[in-house]
């Protein structure tokens, strides 16, 4: 089987200094929504790859992947100077297991996440089987600086499409921003401030929780929410809690 597969870039979204958006067509094997795919490009003769999760939903076009520059970044120095009509690679195959179809059964999903994280939850919330198979989903979103708070009009037609069975709550932890609330994702499960923000409870007996973000928010999220008596999810083992690591 091939090890690359070649697409196409159709365009480049500049959030911030250090955010983008890149939006490529590829013939790539079809991903469930919360898979990552592997794009890659050659540098000095070499294939340099990272994984990168799905923006758009299985049945949209074209793929799209949100992504943070590193100033020590080997490929995502290069990706962010792509333009439309340039080559790109990705792997044939997408993979990963922060998808719906590895999560139990609840009242209620919770999707916390930060910084880029949110990428494969806004894939999640415009696919079906959120909306089918719980009664409320609670899309969380902790930044830094207000302006990566990105993503606000797919977000806001998702809660258009949705109603009440949709809740928003965004976190900025440098700076106040009105509507968002302060400090880390953590603390604030600890003190109650983001079940309230929410309105939906956050419970062992009624939730499913699917983080992704940088290690230390997974890690001390996770022990936030077993101190409310939640585990991590496995399949001979079933939890409350499905995790990615994003870096």
């Amino acid at each position: 089987m091939q090890k690359w597969v070649e697409g196409t870039v159709v365009n480049q979204k500049r959030w911030t200094q250090t955010l983008f958006t890149l939006q490529v067509e590829a013939d790539i094997a079809a991903f469930e929504a919360g898979q990552f795919a592997k794009l890659a490009l050659a540098v000095e003769g070499e294939m340099v790859a990272r994984p990168y999760s799905f923006v758009n939903a299985p049945k949209e076009r074209p793929h799209e992947f949100y992504y943070v520059t590193l100033p020590d970044g080997p490929l995502t120095r290069r990706l962010c100077k792509l333009e439309a009509g340039d080559a790109i690679y990705l792997a044939p195959r997408p993979a990963g297991f922060l998808a719906l179809s590895e999560v139990p059964d609840g009242e209620n999903l919770w999707l916390i996440s930060t910084g880029t994280g949110v990428g494969p939850f806004l894939s999640i919330l415009k696919s079906e089987a959120p909306w089918q198979r719980f009664r409320q989903v609670v899309l969380v979103h902790a930044v830094r600086h207000a302006e990566e708070l990105t993503y606000r009009d797919s977000i806001s037609r998702l809660l258009g499409e949705h109603g009440e069975q949709m809740r928003m709550v965004s976190f900025v932890s440098r700076e106040s921003k009105p509507g968002a609330l302060h400090g880390r994702i953590p603390l604030a499960i600890e003190e109650g401030r983001l079940e309230a923000a929410a309105g939906v409870a956050l419970s062992a007996k009624t939730s499913q929780v699917m983080i992704c973000g940088n290690p230390e928010m997974v890690t001390d999220t996770s022990a936030a929410l077993a101190r409310r008596g939640m585990k991590k999810h496995r399949r001979r083992e079933p939890g409350q809690i499905t995790v990615e690591n994003y870096w």
